[in-house]
């Protein structure tokens, strides 16, 4: 079960997106120069640079990755992961499996102490415990490879002159820094870059210089990624996880060596007119919103509108359905066998849709008998929130959906070459079985934890593509997508306007409604159909770009620093 409300979701499915025929040419879609939108107005002004001097969405996307490891510390870099969703002109979608993974030596009781149960999170986070290997550099290596026009080292150029020239604090990383003080300062390089003698944060709009960072970015750019996977960096990076990680197996040197960014098969299917694609496993993301999009399906939505009631109370009951089998069933396919085809099977989802009532809620919402799928444990664990999503489009009509995550804020708080690592292997389960029943998220050695990300790819009738989303904020990834999806595509809002739009998550018996927005206000009638809820402050954080009458515009959350730019 999922055990917090976290700050900051017809054609057959698993095709391989197969190209679909269109009478318009795409590439009359694309921007003149290109489209980039993302957390940071420095971080898209990276991914801008590198468009204008005749990049590919790829580059871009890349260029920003970059850019957001210097000034989005707490969120994403090259010390975490991410996966990357690319759709072409001709409708082709392809996606990258960047994400990290346990060390060789982990094993399913990795998080238990020595009273046999699992670690407090706080415990468990702050040490070599949380760090997987890092899968963010051989992802960017790969997609450069496949779909790159410029110069590896040109990628760089950007973040590596921030982190040697200066940038400034931010409101927002400030208060990262504040909150997030045990994390952020753990470790003696983060508090000498963000922290005064005295142990408070720098002001906002102080000017912070990152020369390690600076450092490793330029021979990343000379060398290329290998120089951060093999090598004597690298041994000397395993050996500062192993050194903090209280375990007889801990990262070695192989473990780094070993890994491999992955090809996966995206997820595509019809929702309405629309084709959606987005992250398999071991991303629960795609089939997350794919449910709670489909098993809506039979509703008049667009009648509903955003400030109905019924439509909040549906959505709700869509997302209970959704997560139970989420919960369940999701994990690294490479490690346990994943019932996608049948967790995204049309009739199934038309099933579990027909469990929604408009007019009262569902006593319970539990897993399906999904096809195809084994018998398995819900798994306990919490989920990422120091996360990351940008969208960038080119000239050519490619367009890059990518999220990135270190996992928590500040990740594992551990530096490394002036850059923080994360604590994706939190992720996973904290117990390998329960009551005798495998979990499917359970820990093991070389395997990857279950992710909520969901970059996303939407194409119309036609096969023009039509929207570029994703999100941050742990298990509300899905949800947010799902949200800004509907907004889009059912009520044909802006997708500024989409991502304004609160949020409500509702991934099990309680309904958590975003505080201080209309939907709030719309408690009293939630509950009299019988939902528990509860309303909090909630920080939320999503990227997207849309085309709208022919031309692209880009949104960037308002709960956020973000920002977009074309040209």
């Amino acid at each position: 079960m999922l055990r917090r409300f976290l700050p900051l979701a017809a054609l057959p499915l698993i095709a391989a997106c197969a190209t679909v025929p269109a009478s318009t040419p795409k590439e009359a879609f694309a921007p003149p120069v290109g489209l980039v939108s993302a957390a940071d107005p420095r971080a898209v002004e990276a991914g801008m640079t590198i468009l204008r001097e005749g990049g590919s969405a790829t580059d871009a996307a890349i260029a920003t990755m970059l850019a957001l490891t210097v000034v989005e510390p707490q969120s994403s870099g090259i010390g975490g992961g991410g996966f990357f969703v690319r759709g072409d002109a001709a409708g082709h979608v392809s996606t990258i499996d960047g994400r990290e993974t346990a060390p060789a030596g982990a094993t399913g009781d990795w998080f238990f102490g020595a009273n046999g149960k699992p670690l407090p999170f706080d415990q468990a986070q702050a040490s070599g415990l949380s760090v997987g290997v890092p899968g963010n550099l051989r992802l960017a290596a790969k997609a450069h490879k496949e779909h790159g026009k410029l110069a590896w080292a040109k990628l760089f150029a950007p973040a590596i002159a921030l982190a040697r020239d200066g940038f400034l604090i931010t409101p927002r990383l400030h208060e990262a820094l504040d909150s997030g003080r045990a994390t952020g300062a753990r470790d003696a390089d983060g508090r000498a870059l963000f922290y005064a003698a005295n142990g408070s944060v720098l002001p906002v709009g102080t000017e912070v210089k990152n020369p390690a960072l600076a450092a490793t970015l330029q021979r990343l750019a000379t060398q290329g990624a290998d120089a951060f996977y093999i090598g004597p960096e690298a041994a000397a990076m395993a050996a500062e996880v192993a050194a903090d990680t209280p375990r007889p197996r801990p990262m070695t040197a192989a473990d780094v060596a070993g890994y491999q960014a992955k090809d996966r098969p995206p997820v595509c299917g019809t929702y309405r007119t629309w084709r959606i694609c987005g992250m398999g496993p071991p991303s629960s993301g795609a089939t997350t919103v794919y449910a709670i999009l489909k098993q809506l399906e039979r509703f008049d939505l667009k009648a509903m509108g955003p400030s109905s009631p019924t439509f909040w109370h549906v959505f709700a009951e869509s997302q209970r359905l959704a997560y139970a089998d989420r919960e369940k069933f999701a994990a690294d396919a490479d490690f346990i066998k994943v019932p996608v085809t049948g967790m995204t099977d049309p009739a199934y989802l038309a099933a579990r849709g027909a469990l929604i009532a408009t007019d009262r809620t569902m006593p319970t919402a539990t897993a399906g008998a999904v096809p195809g799928a084994l018998a398995l444990a819900d798994g306990d664990e919490p989920e990422e929130h120091g996360t990351s999503h940008f969208v960038a489009l080119d000239k050519w009509g490619d367009a890059v959906s990518y999220t990135s995550t270190i996992e928590s804020g500040f990740g594992s708080g551990l530096v490394y070459g002036g850059f923080y690592l994360n604590n994706e292997l939190t992720d996973f389960s904290n117990v390998p079985s329960v009551n005798g029943v495998m979990v499917a998220n359970r820990v093991e050695g070389g395997k990857r934890p279950r992710s909520s990300m969901a970059p996303t790819l939407v194409y119309d009738a036609d096969g023009h593509l039509l929207v570029a989303v994703g999100a941050a904020g742990g298990a509300t990834i899905p949800v947010q997508t799902a949200k800004n999806l509907i907004a889009m595509l059912d009520f044909d809002l802006g997708p500024q306007e989409a991502l304004a739009l609160p949020v409500m998550f509702s991934p099990g018996d309680t309904v958590y409604l975003e505080a201080d927005t209309p939907l709030a206000a719309l408690a009293p009638a939630l509950r009299q159909l019988g939902h528990k809820v509860e309303v909090r402050p909630a920080g939320f954080k999503a990227n997207a770009a849309k085309r709208v009458n022919g031309a692209w515009v880009g949104a960037a959350d308002p709960r956020s620093e973000g920002t977009w730019k074309s040209e």
